[in-house]
C-alpha cells in the first residue's frame, strides 16, 4: 500500500463508512489519476444493508487530491517546510434512485439532517436537489431519481500530516452523518419500484 496522506485519508473515511454498518456498492470503487492536470480522485459508493440493486438509498463520495496539493505535499516531505497546507475536496451525493413518482425536493430536502460535519475546521456545504426522470426508448417514463450534493475542502494542517491518526477522527463523523442521512431519506414516504432480481 502506498504511503500517502491521501490513502491515510482514503482508509479514514473508509473506516468510518464501515464502522457505520454501511455497505460498499459493488464494482462501484474507483481510483484514478488524471494524467494531463495529475490530479487524484477516489470514488465510491455505500448503501444501506439489504436495499437491493440498486439501492433505493445510497452516498456517492469522492475525494480529489489536486496537483497544487501534491506539490505542497510534496515540499512539506521532501524539505520538511510547511508553506501551504494542502487540500482534499471532497463532495457526498445522497441519491434517492428506482422512484415510481416524480419526488418533491421540499419534502426530499426536509429529509436530510440538519447540518453536515465538520471535517476538520470545515463544514460540507448543501448544494441543493437534482431531480432525474429516465425513459426507455420508446419515451415511457421508466423511473425517477433526486440527487443532493454536499460539498467541501479538508485542509491538512502540519501535525496531520506529521500524524495521521488525526484522519481518523477528522473522517470519523462522516459514517454516522451519512448513514442517518440514508436512513431518513429512505423512511421518506416515497413510492419506489421494487428492486432487479438480476
Amino acid at each position: 500500500m502506498l504511503d500517502h496522506v491521501f490513502t491515510d485519508a482514503i482508509g479514514a473515511l473508509r473506516d468510518a463508512l464501515e464502522s457505520a454498518m454501511l455497505e460498499r456498492q459493488a464494482f462501484e470503487e474507483r481510483f484514478q489519476s488524471d494524467v494531463l492536470l495529475g490530479d487524484v480522485t477516489w470514488e465510491t459508493s455505500y448503501g444501506l444493508p439489504g436495499e437491493g440493486s440498486p439501492p433505493r438509498v445510497q452516498a456517492d463520495l469522492t475525494l480529489d487530491w489536486p496537483t497544487w496539493s501534491q506539490t505542497a505535499y510534496r515540499t512539506w516531505y521532501l524539505d520538511e517546510e510547511f508553506t501551504e497546507g494542502p487540500h482534499i475536496d471532497i463532495e457526498v451525493v445522497f441519491r434517492i434512485q428506482r422512484l415510481a413518482e416524480a419526488p418533491d425536493p421540499a419534502v426530499v430536502m426536509k429529509g436530510l439532517p440538519d447540518s453536515a460535519p465538520l471535517i476538520g475546521n470545515e463544514e460540507l456545504t448543501c448544494m441543493g436537489p437534482t431531480v432525474e426522470t429516465v425513459y426507455d426508448t420508446d419515451l415511457r417514463i421508466v423511473s425517477h431519481a433526486v440527487e443532493i450534493s454536499y460539498a467541501g475542502s479538508y485542509e491538512l494542517d502540519e501535525k496531520t500530516l506529521e500524524d495521521g491518526s488525526a484522519l481518523d477522527q477528522h473522517f470519523g463523523a462522516m459514517g454516522g452523518w451519512i448513514t442517518s442521512a440514508l436512513v431518513r431519506l429512505g423512511d421518506l414516504p416515497l413510492a419506489f419500484q421494487p428492486a432487479c432480481d438480476c
